[in-house]
């Protein structure tokens, strides 16, 4: 979690929300990215969005099998989506999203009939960490 900490705050420097996500197979790293709507004008470069195409690109197929998502943000719909879609085998997140989350917030994206791989999820990992970097990201722009 340490290195999507990092990740996100390379992001907030960017000047994107400060998200940050690592995907890992073993204790190998396959990917690491931060937001990047801003940077690449794409609403969709959200920072697991991004490890999670990095790393079907690096391993050569769509499903990341036996691969873990660190992400300092509990996912929206979209990206917990992907992560569903690729097979990711579990999920570790950091701060919750009451408003923007669909995976223990919102619409409980893995809690749906409709959705076909349920990730393990654990959540509240660096949870403090994690919300500081955000808190501290919109507090500098009000």
């Amino acid at each position: 979690m340490q290195m999507a900490l990092a990740e996100a705050r390379a992001a907030a420097e960017r000047g994107e929300v400060p998200v940050g996500a690592v995907l890992v197979r073993g204790s190998t790293v396959i990917a690491r990215d931060g937001n990047r709507t801003r940077e690449l004008t794409d609403p969709t470069a959200h920072a697991e969005m991004l490890v999670v195409r990095a790393g079907s690109t690096m391993l050569g197929a769509e499903r990341l099998l036996n691969c873990d998502l660190y992400v300092t943000l509990e996912p929206c719909a979209m990206c917990a989506a992907a992560v569903s879609f690729a097979r990711v085998r579990r999920l570790y997140y950091g701060a919750p999203d009451p408003k923007g989350g669909a995976v223990e917030s919102g619409p409980r994206f893995y809690s749906q009939p409709t959705c076909h791989h349920v990730p393990e999820v654990y959540g509240g990992i660096a949870e403090r960490q994690a919300a500081e970097v955000l808190r501290t990201f919109f507090r500098d722009r009000r």
